[in-house]
């Protein structure tokens, strides 16, 4: 017998998949299931890098509604970005020396030690601020080349290099600021940590700047998304649903929104923060596309593998150390500018907030492993934590016990990730 049809103008079968029978989801249901579904295999796939990303949204949900709304008041987000941007600047650093297999304990010290000198030329050598913080600058350059050479050349460990550095750099700051502050700054200088971008245009309630800046970063952003997922359908690799991906466009959007509004309702962009886009922007695009930026990630993964694939080891290690040595002296610039003075007690434990915020960003212990991105979002996992802890009162020796559990907890999640991974 031939198999029964059904007429046009007849009811749909209730076994007839997608018809929106009876016990039997519709096209709409289906669609949002499907959606679901691609959602979770997309977080599952990627739970170390949007990991810490909802665990920042969470923090600052939990502390928006702890201080009554207060986290998130425009003046409370600059300051939170005034506050830990040298510790987001020492994060990027940081991240690429743990990627690179490294650790890098003087940076606080070196910090301290290129604030004070930049110090010391402004204000007992009427120094112009441009010349004193490019030399200051130049300190960083020789300080990580210095580092850098007994680490890659000699071959001497990391850890003992930087240890020696984080004295050596301690006891030189106490030296040339022979124990006393030295202050006050000129205003350009102080404007690194403290400044934000002129108003223009007509009054709109707003800083018109920042509105104009914000909508161009949206639109590069969404550009990028969207050129980047060509390039893969280009080269066959895996993308995400449609549905997903545009259910990310719309969050970018949301959240790049939210940020441009909030910023552009007190003062605008502050100074600091245009410099960590810089370095995001530019240090993120070394390594991601740039081929110094693929052998620190093969060194980090393998050494010697990278070796016998003609990566040059000493000079990338080499070069990994002057850049830290860079950022260092530029995050001691932006902490003395925040001071409006150098000080021999600058820099104390900056070091271990940087490794904090890489690790808890998803650098691995075993190297080979993280993003400049990462580094930011767990330097501002901090910086939240520390902010919405100090708004409702809870006291430093609690701070310090949560935030310890917090890098725990990161390391722990980075153990459990790749133990799901093998298996």
């Amino acid at each position: 017998m031939g198999q029964a049809t059904a007429t046009p103008g007849s009811s749909p079968s209730p076994h007839q998949p997608g018809k929106g029978g009876p016990g039997r989801p519709g096209r709409a249901d289906g669609g949002l299931t499907a959606t679901a579904d691609a959602l979770l295999r997309t977080m599952r796939g990627n739970m170390r890098q949007y990991g810490m990303l909802i665990a920042l949204g969470l923090i600052v949900v939990l502390f928006q509604i702890w201080t009554d709304g207060t986290l998130l008041e425009p003046r409370n987000v600059s300051n939170i970005i005034q506050q830990n941007g040298y510790i987001l600047i020492l994060a990027i650093g940081m991240m690429i020396v743990i990627i690179n297999g490294h650790i890098d304990l003087s940076v606080g010290s070196l910090a301290a030690f290129s604030g004070a000198a930049a110090a010391v030329m402004m204000v007992h050598h009427n120094m112009p601020w441009p010349l004193a913080l490019t030399l200051s600058l130049l300190i960083g350059v020789l300080a990580g080349a210095w580092q850098g050479f007994w680490i890659a050349y000699i071959g001497i460990p990391s850890f003992i290099v930087t240890l020696a550095g984080m004295l050596l750099f301690r006891g030189a700051t106490e030296l040339l600021l022979e124990g006393q502050s030295v202050s006050p700054f000129p205003s350009g200088f102080q404007n690194i940590s403290q400044g934000f971008l002129p108003e223009v245009g007509p009054y709109t309630n707003y800083h018109n700047l920042t509105l104009l800046l914000g909508l161009l970063v949206l639109a590069v952003v969404l550009f990028q998304e969207w050129r980047s997922r060509q390039q893969q359908k280009q080269y066959d690799l895996q993308v995400l649903p449609r549905n997903v991906f545009v259910l990310k466009l719309l969050a970018i959007v949301a959240a790049v929104a939210a940020f441009t509004l909030t910023l552009a309702s007190y003062r605008g962009v502050p100074v600091v923060l245009l410099i960590l886009c810089g370095l995001l922007i530019g240090l993120g695009y070394v390594m991601r596309n740039a081929v110094i930026g693929r052998h620190v990630y093969a060194l980090g993964g393998n050494r010697a593998a990278a070796k016998l694939s003609g990566v040059k080891d000493r000079r990338v290690t080499f070069l990994v150390f002057v850049n830290m040595g860079v950022l260092a002296a530029l995050a001691g610039c932006v902490f003395a500018a925040r001071l409006n003075a150098g000080t021999p007690g600058a820099g104390v434990m900056f070091e271990l907030e940087a490794i904090a915020a890489a690790f808890i960003g998803g650098a691995s212990m075993s190297g080979g492993v993280g993003t400049v991105l990462g580094a930011v979002i767990g330097g501002l996992v901090l910086g939240v934590l520390n902010n919405g802890m100090s708004l409702v009162g809870i006291g430093d020796d609690w701070q310090q016990v949560i935030k310890g559990l917090v890098l725990l907890a990161a390391v722990g999640f980075d153990v459990w990730n790749k133990r799901r991974a093998t298996t």
